[in-house]
C-alpha cells in the first residue's frame, strides 16, 4: 500500500478491501503452516483444521477475483501472488488426497496447477522488480516457488497418468533450471537436477510401450476400472470383508523414485485406487460432500505412503491403521524393501529367526556406532520380522513382500484365529531379468499390470493398440476363470476366500495367481527361488499348476506369438 499523503487519499471501501485482504491472506499462511504439526497418522484429528483451512481459502481466492483491480491499484498485487495462493490450493488438494485416498481431489489439484500455467501467474518472477534493489536478494527465492510449483505439478500428473502433460512439464522446468543457476550463483544447482534425473526414470520405468498406429504411445491407467475385478458369480460363497486401509512401504536400495515415491510404491497405490472421477464443482470444500450422495463401492481403502521409515514410524502408522481399522475390515501391509537375512545359525526356529526386511536405520545409531557393528549373535534391530506383525493379526491381515527375504515370512502362525494371508514374492529372478530391478520389481508389476508383466517375461518391449486392448479382454476372462477355480477349491485355505469377497483383494489374489502360473510355465525360471510363494500354502494342483489355467496361459503367448518361451507339458516337468 502506497505511504504518507498519498494514503488519505484512498477511498475507505477501497482501504477496507486491502485490510480485509491482507488479513485473509495472513490467516491462510498461518493455516497452512499450522498444516505441518497436525500427525501424519490418524484419520480424525485432522478433518476439522483441513476444513477451517479450505474455507479461508476459498474466502481468499473468491475476494482476489472479486477486488482484482482495487487490489492491483492499492495494494500492488502481482501475478506471482495469485499463483502462490492457486498453488497452495493445489496443494491442499493434493494433501487432501493423502489423507483420504479419493482420487477426485487430484483432479481438483490439477485443476488449480493448470490454471497457474495456462495463466502465467509465475511468467514474469524471474523479471520481478528488476530495478528494485530492495527485491534484489529475494528474486532467486520467488523462482525457487516457481521451481517446486513444476515439481508439485509433476507428482500430480504422474499420478493421473498424464505423461504428454508430464513430459512437457519436465521440458519446461529443465528450462527455468538452466535460466535460474545461469542467473543466480546456487548452491541448489545439483539437488534440482536431480529432480530432473529422477522423474525422467520414472517416466521410462515401464519396460513396454504400447504405440497407436502413429506410433504415438498410449497412456494405460492400471487403476480399478468397472470391469477390473472379477465379479462375483451366484453360488460363490466368500467373506464380507472390505479393504479398509494400507501401508505401503518402500525400502528398496537404489530403485528409481520421484518425491519419496518409488516405482513399485507408485504401482501399488494404483492398484488399491478406482479410476478417479470429477467433483461437482471446483472449490467444493473436501469433507462438505454428504456420505450418502456418494455410493460406497466408490470409496478407495485409506492408505499411508511410508519412504524408507525407520523401525519406530512404521510401528507408529501401523499401531495408528490397526486402532482405527472398522469392524469387518482388512488390514494391507506391502512391503517392498531390501531383505534382512539372519547373521548366525539358530537352534530356535522362532518368527525372530528368518530375518525380514530391512528399515532405515539412518536416523538410528546405538552409541555413536553404527548397527552393522553389533554383535552378530543379536537379532537384526533394524529389521521388520514376522514376529514383529504378530500383534496386528488380531484383526484381519492381508500382506504382501517383495523382497530377496519375502519366504521370512512364510513363517508365520496364526495365532489369533483371524483371517491372515501373505503373498511372496521370489527371491531372486533369473540372470536375464535382474538388470530391470531398478525399474520395479516384476512382482509389484504383475500385481499392479499383468499384461505388461507377461509381455516383459515374454522378451516383448512394445505392442500396437488393437492387440494389447485383445490381449486386456483375454485376461479378463483369465481372471474370472481364476476367481471359479478359488472358490471352487475343497481344499484351499478359508482365509483365501474371506478375502476374496473384497474387489481390491480379489483382484490382487487373482493376479497373483496368474503371476505364479506364468512363471511356472517360463522356461527360464527353473529355480524354487523363481516362484512367488504363500501363506497359508494354495492347492497348487487346483490354483496355480491347474491344467485349465495352464492353457489359458499357452493360449495368451499364442495371440503374443511367444508360445516357445513357454513349457507345454508343464505338470511333468516338476
Amino acid at each position: 500500500m502506497s505511504s504518507g499523503g498519498v494514503e488519505d487519499d484512498i477511498p475507505q471501501g477501497e482501504r477496507k478491501t486491502v485490510t480485509d485482504f491482507c488479513y485473509l491472506l495472513d490467516k491462510s499462511k498461518q493455516l497452512f503452516n499450522g498444516l505441518r504439526d497436525l500427525p501424519q497418522y490418524g484419520q480424525k484429528q485432522w478433518q476439522s483444521y483441513f476444513g477451517r483451512t479450505f474455507d479461508v481459502y476459498t474466502k481468499l481466492w473468491k475476494f482476489q477475483q472479486q477486488h482484482r483491480q482495487v487490489l492491483d491499484n492499492r495494494y500492488g498485487l502481482k501475478r506471482w501472488q495469485i499463483g502462490e495462493i492457486a498453488s497452495k490450493i493445489g496443494q491442499l488438494y493434493y494433501h487432501y488426497y493423502l489423507r483420504t485416498s479419493e482420487t477426485s481431489y487430484l483432479n481438483e489439484a490439477f485443476s488449480f496447477y493448470s490454471a497457474i500455467r495456462q495463466r502465467s501467474y509465475y511468467s514474469q518472477v524471474n523479471k520481478e522488480d528488476r530495478y528494485a534493489p530492495i527485491m534484489f536478494l529475494e528474486r532467486p527465492e520467488l523462482v525457487v516457488k516457481k521451481l517446486r510449483y513444476y515439481a508439485r505439478f509433476i507428482v500430480v500428473c504422474l499420478l493421473l497418468n498424464k505423461m504428454d502433460v508430464v513430459k512437457d512439464l519436465v521440458k519446461e522446468l529443465s528450462d527455468e533450471i538452466e535460466d535460474y543457476t545461469h542467473r543466480f550463483n546456487t548452491e541448489d544447482q545439483v539437488e534440482w537436477n536431480l529432480v530432473l534425473q529422477e522423474v525422467a526414470a520414472f517416466i521410462e520405468a515401464d519396460p513396454v510401450m504400447v504405440l497407436n498406429d502413429d506410433n504415438t504411445i498410449v497412456i494405460t491407467s492400471n487403476r480399478l476400472a468397472e470391469t477390473g475385478a472379477p465379479l462375483l458369480e451366484q453360488g460363490m460363497i466368500v467373506g464380507q470383508l472390505s479393504l479398509a486401509d494400507a501401508l505401503i512401504i518402500g525400502n528398496c536400495n537404489n530403485q528409481v523414485k520421484f518425491s519419496e515415491l518409488t516405482v513399485d510404491m507408485f504401482r501399488m497405490l494404483q492398484a488399491l485406487e478406482r479410476e478417479p472421477m470429477n467433483l461437482a464443482s471446483q472449490m467444493n470444500k473436501p469433507g462438505m460432500q454428504e456420505s450418502a450422495d456418494k455410493p460406497t463401492r466408490r470409496e478407495n481403502p485409506h492408505k499411508y505412503l511410508l519412504y524408507k521409515p525407520t523401525f519406530s514410524q512404521l510401528y507408529t502408522f501401523l499401531a495408528a491403521s490397526f486402532k482405527e481399522l472398522p469392524a469387518n475390515s482388512v488390514l494391507l501391509i506391502y512391503l517392498s524393501a531390501t531383505g534382512v537375512f539372519p547373521t548366525g545359525r539358530s537352534d530356535s526356529e522362532g518368527p525372530y529367526d528368518f530375518g525380514g526386511v530391512l528399515t532405515n536405520s539412518n536416523r538410528d545409531i546405538i552409541n555413536g556406532d553404527a548397527i552393522h557393528k553389533r554383535n552378530q549373535s543379536h537379532k537384526e534391530m533394524h529389521c521388520l520380522h514376522p514376529g514383529d506383525l504378530y500383534p496386528f493379526t488380531r484383526k484381519p491381515l492381508f500382506i504382501i513382500v517383495d523382497s530377496s527375504n519375502s519366504v521370512a515370512y512364510k513363517n508365520f502362525t496364526n495365532l489369533f484365529g483371524q483371517p491372515l494371508v501373505c503373498l511372496l514374492s521370489p527371491t531372486a529372478y533369473p540372470k536375464a531379468l535382474q538388470d530391470q530391478s531398478q525399474r520395479g520389481s516384476l512382482f509389484t508389476l504383475f500385481l499392479n499390470n499383468p499384461l505388461m508383466a507377461f509381455l516383459f517375461v515374454s522378451g516383448l518391449s512394445s505392442m500396437r493398440r488393437g492387440l494389447w486392448e485383445k490381449c486386456q479382454e483375454y485376461l479378463r476372462k483369465i481372471n474370472r476363470d481364476i476367481a471359479q477355480l478359488l472358490t471352487h477349491s475343497r481344499s484351499i485355505d478359508q482365509a483365501f476366500l474371506q478375502f476374496f469377497g473384497d474387489e481390491f483383494l480379489r483382484l490382487l489374489l487373482t493376479r497373483f495367481i496368474f503371476c505364479s502360473a506364468t512363471m511356472r510355465m517360463h522356461k527360464i525360471f527353473r529355480e524354487t527361488r523363481n516362484y512367488p510363494e504363500t501363506y497359508p500354502q494354495l492347492p497348487r494342483d487346483e490354483t496355480v499348476e491347474n491344467p485349465h489355467l495352464q492353457k489359458h496361459i499357452l493360449e495368451l503367448a499364442s495371440i503374443l506369438d511367444v508360445r516357445n518361451v513357454f513349457l507345454e507339458n508343464t505338470i511333468e516337468d516338476y
